[in-house]
């Protein structure tokens, strides 16, 4: 929805002519004359970033967290490579990782699954099988062995990176054929046998059951996990030995993305989170910003930002930057919302070089996609990007102009920290504008080396800068 407090698109257009000139409008075709250049001061708060709970330590050469906060990178895709190397691609790649800014990794669901080594994690069978139990045809997971995922876990905290479980707890499968009298039929509802002999379950741990018939959704016919029975409850987080509490204890996981959270209550994450600890983010599957923000609150937990994922994709592909004026989860809790470009499940966002530059400058816990970063982009830019977020993305945010394919933000700047201003520019002309920035008298320039120009501020704090055709700049004191 649009802010109430834009002015009508002609006005505003009246407004602005003073300080641009007949060539600005001119090259501007009609559908793109929609601007709104009133400085809308989008989040308040106390500028402080974001923070996934955990303090950064201080060993020299290891990651740092920055003014700015920490960078998600999600470790892995759809069908990575199957033959159970997974695990030691990604612990060669941490080092790197770490150097260009990256504080944390997300790693797919680690524990064996019905389709064994084919499988990407997300049918669980036995939770406490890793890769060291002969069971659905291998011992190895398709990532690989217990011994290397341990292995993975220890170099990233060496790195002072902290690593995310994959959290598949609405459904299971590999159950072996029982007898269900809810049902009156069989059930592939027995996990009696699981070779780790942890948290065995029966018809009775899944819907439907003496519990009920159903909770919040399933989930393409697999056996539907009951959360409301005690003996779940139990072995997820309850017990010292518990799904939640193994992970975090034993395999010394730092946090968690939960899988498919429509599927049951949030009160689910929520009692997960207070009993077992560690960061959280839910896999809520929605672009209602008011549905993401009752789940993150009543879950305790961040949530992903679907909200802004879809506007950036109305934004950057479909040439109208005005809908960055909308609402998202970000805007509504920078402390609750994890932004991305890309994931395993949905990579529809084609124009993904102002994405990245949008969510690396923005609120929220911003998260680099492995393909996007290894395979498919300019991964110089990228850690570019990277480096101004922890850096110099710091405070809140005001949105200082936007049109169809023009818009400037401004990060106002916390504890010292100056903040930023980005211009994101998707015509195919370059541009200029002036803004208001947060400084006085002083020189600027912008690091991401797309623009030359060494400008001084006004007294006012006014300055022109610049922006080159379909890309961006990063502007802040030249310190």
């Amino acid at each position: 929805m649009k802010k109430k407090y834009f002015l009508p698109s002609i006005l505003a257009l009246g407004l602005i002519t003073s300080c641009q000139n007949n060539d600005e409008i001119g090259n501007k075709s009609p559908q793109q004359l929609e601007v709104h250049n009133k400085t809308v001061h989008v989040t308040h708060h106390d500028g402080r970033p974001f923070s996934t709970g955990k303090g950064s330590g201080s060993a020299q050469g290891k990651f740092i967290a920055g003014p700015g906060g920490g960078v998600l990178m999600q470790g892995f895709y759809w069908d990575v490579p199957e033959g159970g190397n997974w695990w030691n691609t990604v612990k060669d790649k941490l080092t790197a990782w770490s150097n260009a800014g990256i504080g944390a990794v997300w790693l797919p669901p680690a524990s064996k699954a019905q389709n064994g080594p084919l499988s990407m994690g997300y049918d669980p069978t036995d939770y406490y099988d890793f890769g060291n139990f002969n069971q659905n045809g291998t011992v190895e997971t398709r990532f690989g062995s217990r011994a290397e995922l341990e292995a993975l876990i220890t170099k990233a905290h060496a790195e002072n990176m902290q690593v995310y479980a994959d959290i598949v707890i609405n459904h299971n499968s590999g159950g072996q054929s029982e007898a269900n009298p809810f049902t009156g039929t069989n059930t592939w509802t027995d996990f009696s046998g699981v070779a780790s002999g942890k948290f065995q379950r029966n018809y009775n741990d899944f819907y439907k059951n003496a519990y009920g018939n159903n909770d919040e959704g399933s989930f393409g016919g697999f056996p539907d996990l009951c959360h409301a029975n005690p003996h779940v409850q139990d072995w997820l987080w309850g017990r010292d030995d518990s799904v939640g509490k193994y992970y975090k204890n034993v395999m010394k996981f730092d946090g968690w993305r939960f899988d498919y959270v429509k599927g049951f209550g949030p009160w689910v994450v929520n009692t997960w989170n207070s009993k077992v600890g560690g960061f959280s983010v839910g896999e809520l599957w929605d672009s209602n910003v008011n549905t993401l923000e009752w789940w993150a609150n009543n879950a305790n937990s961040s949530v992903f930002d679907f909200a802004a994922y879809y506007k950036m994709d109305e934004a950057f592909d479909n040439g109208n930057l005005n809908v960055l004026n909308d609402d998202m989860m970000w805007k509504r809790n920078p402390y609750k919302a994890v932004t991305f470009v890309a994931n395993h499940d949905t990579d529809i966002i084609n124009n993904k070089m102002p994405a990245y530059a949008y969510i690396l400058t923005h609120e929220g816990y911003p998260t680099i996609f492995y393909r996007d970063y290894e395979e498919w982009l300019n991964k110089e830019r990228m850690n570019n990007l990277i480096w101004i977020h922890n850096n110099k993305a710091t405070g809140t945010t005001s949105i200082l102009y936007t049109d169809n394919d023009e818009y400037i933000a401004r990060r106002n700047g916390y504890n010292g920290n100056p903040g930023l201003v980005v211009y994101i520019n998707t015509s195919s002309s370059w541009q200029e504008r002036w803004v208001e920035t947060n400084w006085s008298g002083q020189q600027i320039k912008d690091f991401t080396g797309n623009s030359n120009w060494y400008p001084t501020t006004q007294g006012d704090k006014w300055v022109k800068i610049q922006c080159p055709p379909n890309s961006y700049s990063v502007w802040s004191l030249n310190l």
